[in-house]
């Protein structure tokens, strides 16, 4: 049986000067410009240089193609999750349950800012879903999750952690991408986000994970 072929994602090369480095920044932006305006099915390399004001030739000295385009944009946009997760979770000086609540008000924002633009993205998945890049950044936030949580139940199983860790990211993510879809209010974004933190906070307190320092009616929203 023939081995399954996988699209080439990685970048060509990486910019060197000054002049490659805004170039490659341009076929981004036009990237997202393109996707937003014309959506996954409809975008193409040509497309993207047309929008971005340079050749196909000059665009294809970064990028082999469109998937290697759309999975800069979905790295990019991983490496910035990544970030957040370990600022925020990896912050000792905080207790869990308060880490939990941050970490949900600067998710649902980031989902609700990005939504156009994740949504395409989503829609362009299957084009590089199996790549080891993408293997790799599933991987290392699962590491985040993973740690953060021995952290915060130190007294729980392994494999129920792992469920746990599982759980969270599952309901974070599927809980942004239905609240995104419609616009919505910073009024509305702080009151989803203090009752999905509730939920989670309550769930790893029921663990063993401590105190859920649920949001109290009068006390100012957090985020």
């Amino acid at each position: 049986m023939p081995a399954r072929q996988t699209t080439r994602v990685s970048s060509r090369k990486q910019p060197q000067q000054a002049r490659s480095t805004d170039l490659v920044a341009a076929v981004l932006d036009a990237a997202v410009q393109v996707l937003t305006t014309d959506g996954a099915r409809r975008f193409t390399t040509a497309r993207v240089a047309a929008r971005a004001g340079v050749s196909v030739g000059s665009l294809y000295q970064y990028f082999p193609n469109k998937a290697a385009i759309l999975f800069r944009l979905q790295s990019d946009e991983w490496r910035r999750t990544a970030a957040l997760l370990r600022t925020i979770l990896e912050d000792r000086e905080t207790p869990p349950p308060e880490r939990v609540r941050t970490l949900v008000h600067a998710f649902i924002r980031s989902e609700c800012e990005e939504a156009a633009i994740r949504i395409a993205l989503h829609d362009a998945a299957p084009l590089y879903r199996d790549a080891p890049e993408a293997i790799d950044a599933r991987a290392a936030t699962a590491r985040v999750f993973h740690d953060f949580l021995r952290e915060a139940l130190p007294h729980v199983a392994e494999e129920t952690r792992s469920i746990a860790g599982r759980l969270i990211k599952t309901t974070l993510s599927a809980c942004g991408s239905s609240f995104s879809e419609t616009p919505r209010t910073p009024a509305e974004i702080d009151a989803y986000s203090d009752a999905l933190a509730d939920m989670l906070c309550a769930y790893l307190e029921a663990m063993g994970g401590g105190a859920a320092a649920p949001y109290l009616p009068g006390q100012p929203a957090r985020s």
